[in-house]
């Protein structure tokens, strides 16, 4: 054992190494009784305590100085800062100096190369000293705007030599200098130093030299890859980080990956510069600066596939999208060069430019021989607007397969630097991303970091170290990488699919590059970035530079990387010559989730009915209205069971309230195996607390039941999920999500209508138009509680007139009558809106969703007092078989007996047709005054006005409105009223003035504008 341990001290126990040492020592005695600290003499601690870790350290007699245990904790110490901040000094900048260089160029300069200098270069990104003062710029900006290193990556930060007692001529030498030294004194990089368990820089090995450990250290945070992970709450998940960045050797590639890397990135330039080749005047949003994005996508895919992954939807910005389609969808070529010649659509709509087109794909990955579905989901120019589209769309498809851990479906999410920090949606759409009934089990984020946003200079445009800080909020690993390394780049995203597969929370990959050609092929950055862009003219592609290095190393001749590229540009002009043949451009090629079957075998012109058997209704109603079944364990609160007593009555009555009739249309259709999903801030219960579709037990945590997931042993599931407090990310989520399957009632409830503003750009961009623009039909229901109720002007308002202006209807076309008038003005229509004021006509708008032959959004005004209001009940008779959706509900009181007589003839929506008819009857006016309901607003019926108009000859027409006069719906149908009497009679106007708020604050103005508003609209 002793001569073992001669030749290996580490080869024996610890405790026999300590006996050795003392006997080699001279100690008094060999046997060293266990360490104890108490009884050590003050600031010596006996030398078994640190056997382990002296490395040949001892001192004769059994004890160390108390700087010896300083110099083991400053190891520690310098290991945890360069994981914690190696980050802040990696080279990052593909337009800075490359590590790999940094030798030969500092050759050129002093004449032979010093270890020493390229050491501090790399740990001082701000080089100072005169010995290397000429030394070329690190790009234009750091990747965290900051210059200076963190002073815990310097090492003379940690006093190991006692260099306080150095002479005063040395102190005075200039911080390289004395940096330097400290460096190269062997007694301090010869040392040997155990490794705590918290790193795996020595691999089997559990003691390096300092040395060692600062290179390895440096090679593994300080290179091409940057890490931010050690905020991360987890030590498991931090040890895993640091085992795939710190283990010798584990980013190496064999010879067959480097390859396949190189004809990947070959495929990414060819197909940008085809472009530029044969489109030199167009628009296209390039990849040149950013090639290495279509390697490190296809490793990611690669990769996940691998690991049991079957489908993909990415969402990305417009920059690189077509090579995206090209490269790692592998849509047909012909396909995308068709989009830059003038063709005529084959298909209805007005289209959109190609680099905002989205598209399907299923394929073999001929990598692991596994079939992949890959969908991109079009995106117009607001950046980051497709986020929480893509995510509610994953959602969706891993709800539909069964794949509660999101095994086998997968979102990657494409991002720009400006756009990931400046976007509010970027966050709103991470804080959904751990929600139970939101999360998609983990995203692959990767930004395409141009270190400019358009023209802006980062150190204006952002607050925060780095683009991809907000990601740190839940949480997420980031991993910064220098798009000029392809295999750093390629090593990091092994990594993000492998976290995203072993703990299924989102990763961050932030590659590093820049813009060749400015914003666009049509842009001067020189205008704005000269320095920027003389450095870029300057650097050689990616391409080009891994190219030479895989020669260099043998791995390929100069002759393959020729042929490589040349029978890719063979592919491009044979896929030119196809494209030349087209005669028009179809969009319907461009779909991201195409519905298989839905369309085949309907009549487009026909709907289902949307009526229900009478025992349906009273099945449903009356386990919508009782506790749970085992009501003696679970406690309920008091109010609920007066709630469902009250409820209970209304079955037995035959009649039902607002919350009764949404209750019946959504169990209805979970008995017909329709999933229906309910989201949005509060809707468990309801913001007015007329819902409750989730009944909490009082007094267990966690502990509820649901009464609608409740009613059939064989039905649909139902989701209600109560959202995180955003409006733009989760209305975003629940378009995503209605857009994968079209036989689910998808639903997303405002807490009022007003808030729907935070979410314009999802309305305007996506819902509105998105049929339009990239073919693409969606049946999701908006709900916007909407009414003046003298609650101010931020609770009243829907914006009803936003929403109607949007709608494509002409106001001077009146369509042909016929039997199919009204869903043909549903097929032609973008979306539908309406104001019911009954629960039957909540009841049946919400059925024809589904029953329809096609998909259209519905925007639904829906009310607050009407709630509770006595007289909004419905029969069941307006509910059961062979009742329908009615558009308009006509006058059935005393006018409509003698209807020559009426002397007006008032048209309104919603609940202020309650007012009306309390104001009628005040006045005694019933015979005189008839009025009529328009529930479907647009489309505008108006075959149904037609006939109600000519049914009252003799009447004064008017529409009445609660909302001001350049608000509501009076601007919209004003001239279709014209139309459809042919300008023949005139329609007044009663309501509120206009206005620049939608609401008055005053609950005394409030009721004085609604006598005012009564008031002209009995007028006679």
């Amino acid at each position: 054992m002793y001569n073992s341990w001669l030749a290996d001290p580490s080869s024996v126990h610890a405790s026999w190494d300590a006996y050795f040492r003392n006997t080699a020592a001279g100690a008094a005695q060999a046997y060293v009784p266990p360490p104890s600290l108490a009884g050590a003499p003050k600031g010596h601690v006996p030398i078994t305590a640190l056997a382990p870790f002296m490395g040949g350290g001892a001192v004769a007699g059994g004890h160390v100085s108390e700087k010896v245990i300083d110099d083991h904790l400053a190891v520690q110490a310098i290991i945890r800062s360069y994981q914690a901040r190696g980050h802040f000094v990696a080279e990052l900048d593909p337009l800075g100096i490359m590590y790999a260089d940094l030798h030969s160029h500092y050759k050129d300069r002093k004449g032979k190369p010093h270890e020493v200098v390229v050491r501090q270069y790399m740990l001082g990104k701000t080089i100072r000293g005169h010995h290397i003062a000429k030394l070329d710029p690190l790009g234009i900006n750091s990747a965290d705007l900051d210059d200076k290193p963190p002073p815990e990556l310097l090492y003379n930060h940690y006093a190991f030599a006692n260099w306080q007692n150095e002479s005063a001529r040395i102190k005075k030498e200039h911080e390289l200098l004395l940096h330097n030294k400290l460096l190269t004194k062997e007694e301090d990089m010869g040392r040997t130093f155990k490794l705590p368990a918290t790193t795996f820089i020595g691999g089997k090995s559990k003691s390096l030299t300092l040395k060692e450990i600062l290179e390895r250290l440096e090679a593994a945070y300080c290179r091409h890859i940057g890490v931010e992970f050690m905020f991360i709450n987890s030590l498991e998940q931090c040890n895993w980080i640091r085992q795939r960045l710190e283990s010798p050797g584990v980013m190496d590639m064999d010879a067959n990956s480097k390859r396949l890397l190189l004809a990947r990135l070959t495929r990414a330039t060819g197909f940008e510069s085809f472009l530029a080749k044969k489109w030199s005047s167009e628009k296209r949003f390039g990849l040149e600066g950013a090639e290495i994005l279509i390697p490190a996508m296809k490793q990611i895919i690669d990769k996940s596939t691998d690991l049991g992954v079957e489908s993909i939807v990415m969402g990305m910005p417009h920059r690189g999208r077509l090579n995206v389609l090209a490269n790692v969808c592998r849509k047909p070529l012909e396909q995308i060069f068709t989009q830059f010649a003038a063709l005529e659509a084959a298909d209805d709509g007005s289209g959109d430019v190609k680099y905002h087109l989205g598209t399907y794909i299923e394929r073999l990955n001929r990598v692991t021989n596994k079939n992949i579905r890959l969908a991109v989901v079009a995106n117009p120019s607001h950046l980051e607007a497709a986020d929480p589209i893509v995510q509610g769309k994953t959602r969706a498809e891993q709800f539909y397969r069964g794949d509660g851990e999101g095994k086998k479906v997968m979102s990657i999410l494409l991002h720009g630097d400006a756009a990931f920090c400046g976007q509010g949606v970027v966050f709103e759409t991470f804080h959904l991303s751990d929600l139970p009934d939101y999360t998609t089990h983990g995203t692959i984020h990767i930004v395409v970091n141009n270190q400019i946003g358009f023209t802006t200079d980062p150190r204006f445009s952002r607050s925060s170290p780095y683009c991809t800080d907000v990601a740190r909020v839940v949480n997420a690993p980031i991993f910064h990488v220098n798009s000029d390394d392809p295999e750093a780049v390629m090593h990091v995203c092994n990594i993000a699919a492998e976290w995203r597969n072993t703990f299924h929370k989102d990763v961050v990959i932030d590659i590093v590059c820049y813009r060749r050609n400015g914003h666009n092929e049509m842009d001067e950055p020189m205008f704005t970035q000269p320095l920027m862009y003389k450095t870029i003219k300057n650097t050689k592609p990616v391409l080009d530079k891994y190219g030479d290095k895989l020669v260099a190393e043998n791995i390929v001749t100069p002759e393959e990387v020729k042929d490589v590229r040349d029978k890719y540009d063979k592919i491009c002009e044979d896929a030119y010559a196809n494209a030349g043949k087209e005669t028009h451009i179809k969009y319907k090629d461009w779909l991201d989730s195409p519905w298989s079957g839905f369309f085949e075998g309907k009549d487009p012109l026909k709907s289902s009915p949307t009526g229900v058997k009478e025992d349906t209704l009273i099945h449903i109603g009356k386990r919508f209205s009782s506790p749970p079944p085992n009501a003696a364990e679970f406690v309920i609160h008091k109010g609920i069971e007066r709630i469902l007593k009250a409820r209970m009555q209304m079955v037995e009555n035959r009649e039902v309230d607002w919350a009764l009739g949404e209750a019946m249309a959504f169990g209805s259709l979970l008995k017909d195996g329709i999933h229906v999903r309910l989201s949005g801030q509060d809707v468990e219960r309801g913001t007015f607390s007329h819902r409750h579709h989730v009944l909490h037990h009082q007094t267990v945590d966690k502990a509820t039941y649901r009464p609608l997931s409740n009613l059939y042993p064989d039905q649909a599931p139902y989701s209600v999920c109560n959202s995180s407090l955003s409006e733009y990310g989760v209305l975003g989520f629940e378009l995503g999500y209605s857009m994968t399957n079209p036989n689910a009632l998808v639903l997303w409830e405002a807490q009022f209508g007003d808030f729907n503003n935070t979410a314009q750009c999802i309305i305007d961009q996506f819902i509105s138009s998105g049929q339009a623009k990239w073919v693409r039909q969606s049946g999701l229901v908006m709900l916007q509680p909407h009414g003046l109720e003298g609650m101010g002007p931020e609770h009243s308002s829907a914006r009803l007139e936003r929403f109607l202006q949007m709608c494509v209807d002409d106001p001077d076309y009146f369509p042909p009558e016929s039997e199919e008038f009204a869903i043909r003005q549903l097929h032609d229509i973008n979306w539908i809106v309406a104001n019911c004021s009954t629960p039957a006509s909540y009841f049946h708008i919400l059925r024809r969703q589904i029953a329809l032959p096609f998909r259209k959004p519905l925007i639904l005004m829906t009310p607050k007092s009407l709630l509770r209001h006595p007289e909004a009940r419905s029969s069941f008779d307006e509910m059961t078989e062979n009742t329908e959706f009615k558009r308009l509900i006509p006058d059935v009181g005393p006018a409509s007996q003698n209807p020559s007589s009426v002397k007006k003839l008032l048209f309104c929506s919603g609940k202020v047709y309650y007012d009306l008819k309390k104001a009628r009857t005040d006045r005694k006016l019933d015979s005189d005054i008839a009025i009529c309901r328009m529930e479907q607003i647009s489309p505008f019926p108006y075959d149904l006005v037609k006939k109600e108009c000519a049914k009252y000859p003799n009447a004064k027409l008017c529409w009445a409105q609660e909302e001001h006069k350049n608000q509501g719906a009076w601007s919209y149908v004003s001239p279709r009223f014209q139309t459809t009497l042919s300008r023949s009679r005139d329609v007044s106007y009663a309501g509120r003035p206009v206005a620049a708020s939608p609401a008055t604050g005053s609950k005394m103005m409030h009721l004085k504008e609604l006598a005012s508003l009564l008031e002209e609209s009995m007028s006679l």
